[in-house]
């Protein structure tokens, strides 16, 4: 109990670094997660949008690993796909054990329940919501994940997207006279002494996107400020978190 406490309480101080003051129940909602799946703000498991708590792509499949998954297999849904419409259906498998028949889970995008910021990665977002929900099912994880959503601010981010295109034409632009997200990051990267494509690959990992250009604005700004309270909270466990990354960027680069 003692050392869940200490995480319940080493997670509400980053959240709070985060996302700003929050309510009683959204603290007793992430003490719920950290005791029954053993996520953390740190790693990037959790978001907090619109006054509710989502999973990301990672946190999932952190629990996976901990719990032993066995593998998963992601199946392109042809006859319910069109590549003229950008429009991509897949099936994802996941086996728990050796034998297990698999919790199956299916995802969709298109440029209709996508943000703008990920035109043309249409099939990765399908195959990624895929992955979540055969995850959630399998491990009875009642928490809807951010890649899910039609828009990752909800219906009111979505709004704003649609009818002020002119005011965001960049997702790390700035509309309010702020530095931009780009020149932030890169004033922690300095400061902090981080290696730039680790950090983009974080990033990436971070926001459940293929890189992190195809992000939105707003878990773009997300990242930055997790990334800053978590470097100066404990800068040896971020060094240790992106060194994870190290073959990842190489692959890429």
């Amino acid at each position: 109990m003692n050392k869940l406490g200490k995480a319940f309480r080493r997670n509400t101080k980053l959240a709070i670094a985060i996302w700003g003051e929050l309510s009683q129940s959204a603290l007793l909602h992430l003490n719920e997660l950290i005791q029954r799946y053993a996520l953390s703000v740190n790693a990037g498991d959790l978001q907090f949008l619109d006054g509710r708590w989502y999973i990301t792509h990672s946190g999932l499949l952190g629990i996976a690993q901990r719990r032993h998954c066995f593998g998963i297999r992601t199946t392109l849904q042809k006859d319910l796909s069109d590549h003229s419409l950008s429009h991509w259906v897949f099936k994802a498998t996941v086996y728990k054990s050796l034998g297990s028949k698999g919790f199956v889970g299916y995802g969709d995008a298109d440029p209709s329940n996508t943000s703008p910021l990920v035109r043309g990665a249409e099939m990765r977002v399908a195959e990624t919501r895929a992955v979540n929900r055969a995850l959630r099912k399998a491990y009875g994880i009642g928490l809807c994940s951010v890649e899910e959503l039609g828009c990752l601010t909800g219906s009111s981010g979505c709004m704003k997207e649609q009818t002020q295109p002119e005011k965001s034409q960049h997702p790390n632009g700035s509309n309010n006279g702020q530095p931009k997200l780009r020149d932030r990051l890169c004033v922690l990267i300095r400061k902090h002494n981080l290696d730039p494509k680790l950090i983009k690959a974080y990033a990436a990992d971070f926001c459940g996107t293929p890189t992190l250009r195809e992000a939105s604005r707003e878990l773009v700004e997300s990242f930055v400020s997790h990334l800053a309270a978590a470097a100066e909270e404990n800068r040896d466990a971020l060094i240790s978190k992106l060194n994870s990354y190290a073959q990842t960027a190489e692959v890429k680069s």
